[in-house]
């Protein structure tokens, strides 16, 4: 009898912890696509954060499920991803065309099978290989639903191909594509008018296009660059009026700088700046900053 009483206390213990588990994630989830493109809506004084391949944090390796979940511990946040081919057209998610950077193997992605991809492990950003294995596509969408949102960089992944898996999955209320260009974008939102973009508008020819193209205002964010310029408020001004955030990405600029002290007072003055959405490698630093201001 004791030893039954001791297993059900252990069952109901791992039960507790899983449940405490769960609620440590800060989550965003939208009952339908249009309650999704009201939370992106541009408001005031609202600010988001978007992990850049997740992130390099604390011995975690980009692009995966364990790097999502540990910024979730922290913070609400959105995941700007890289989905590559197998040899056998399985998507994974890697940001680099080979696999020496970011796992023990070594090659072109494009030249090994799923089942050769699955037995690597992936390596943090200092080079240590860690003990998560490579995801694919399928897995994190299926992790994310109810969590996130995902948004898919382009890599080598056909646009048809990342629509299909989209529509598979009836995953429009929380994964995004990224768009470079106008013609991107039409291709997209011809698939599907609720596809959600993440679009590339960096400078006034592109503006001019997107104001000269018709396409909607009010299913996208826009990039606009890596730093704070003096041009950006021009940007934030336009997309603001229509109600579209703008993102800047401190990835390749103010991610390097070398203390936690000088990286969040540019995190800070990002937002103070103008933006809406930061996106950072380091997406924990960035949310323990603005809880700071």
């Amino acid at each position: 009898m004791k030893k039954i009483l001791l297993l059900t206390g252990l069952i109901c213990s791992s039960l507790i912890g899983n449940r405490t588990f769960a609620q440590q994630l800060h989550t965003l989830s939208f009952k339908s696509n249009t309650a999704m493109w009201e939370y992106f809506r541009y408001v005031p004084g609202k600010k988001i954060i978007s992990g850049h391949r997740g992130t390099i944090e604390n011995g975690l390796p980009e692009n995966s499920i364990a790097a999502f979940e540990a910024v979730l511990k922290h913070t609400a946040a959105i995941f700007e991803i890289d989905p590559r081919y197998t040899k056998d057209s399985v998507a994974v998610l890697l940001h680099d065309a080979t696999l020496d950077r970011t796992t023990n193997g070594t090659g072109k992605v494009s030249d090994h099978t799923w089942a050769e991809l699955k037995k690597l492990k992936l390596r943090d950003h200092t080079g240590r290989v860690t003990q998560y294995r490579i995801n694919t596509l399928q897995e994190v969408i299926e992790w994310a639903k109810g969590k996130t949102i995902l948004n898919l960089d382009k890599k080598d992944l056909p646009p048809a191909k990342t629509a299909e898996i989209i529509r598979k999955n009836n995953a429009y209320g929380w994964v995004w594509v990224t768009v470079h260009n106008v013609e991107q974008a039409k291709y997209y939102l011809d698939q599907n008018a609720t596809q959600y973009l993440s679009m590339h508008i960096k400078d006034q020819a592109a503006l001019d296009k997107f104001k000269k193209s018709g396409l909607p205002y009010d299913r996208m964010i826009v990039y606009i660059g890596p730093e704070i310029i003096a041009s950006n408020q021009a940007m934030y001004q336009f997309f603001n009026s229509k109600g579209v955030m703008c993102m800047i990405s401190t990835a390749p600029s103010y991610d390097k700088l070398s203390t936690k002290e000088q990286r969040a007072e540019r995190y800070r003055a990002v937002f103070a700046d103008g933006a809406s959405i930061l996106e950072s490698d380091l997406p924990i630093e960035v949310s323990k900053a603005i809880r700071n201001d």
